[in-house]
């Protein structure tokens, strides 16, 4: 997985990337996740950090770990999805709602900030 955010990413970022790059088809069934290590190096977290978002994806019955070999992607659509899958898909979307709503209110005050400058250079400019 070819990512670098600015900052460390949480268990639930890691996860809901996957999420995502499964959806995408980036990781069809069978195919092998990073190895833990690795992505954990990569991404400048924890290997627990890595490792929880593993086990979320595998609580959501998306991926099996095979024990010595690593950890896969399975095709959820063998079964139906669970009440445990609906709730953590829901909490992902909340955090990532959450996440939009902090950058649009960051930008919202830039924004300001940047009227109210403009505004007091066109007074001075003006007198």
């Amino acid at each position: 997985m070819d990512w670098t955010p600015e900052k460390p990413p949480t268990a639930k970022e890691i996860a809901a990337r996957f999420r995502s790059a499964m959806a995408d088809g980036a990781y069809p069934p069978g195919r092998q996740l990073p190895g833990a290590k690795g992505l954990a190096k990569q991404l400048g977290v924890a290997l627990m950090t890595v490792q929880s978002a593993y086990k979320q994806l595998a609580e959501d019955g998306l991926v099996e770990g095979r024990r010595g070999s690593g950890t896969y992607v399975i095709d959820p659509r063998k079964g139906e999805p669970t009440a445990q899958q609906a709730v953590s898909s829901i909490r992902d979307l909340q955090e990532q709602l959450k996440q939009a709503t902090s950058q649009i209110a960051e930008l919202s005050e830039r924004v300001a900030k940047l009227e109210e400058e403009r505004t007091s250079s066109a007074s001075r400019g003006d007198q």
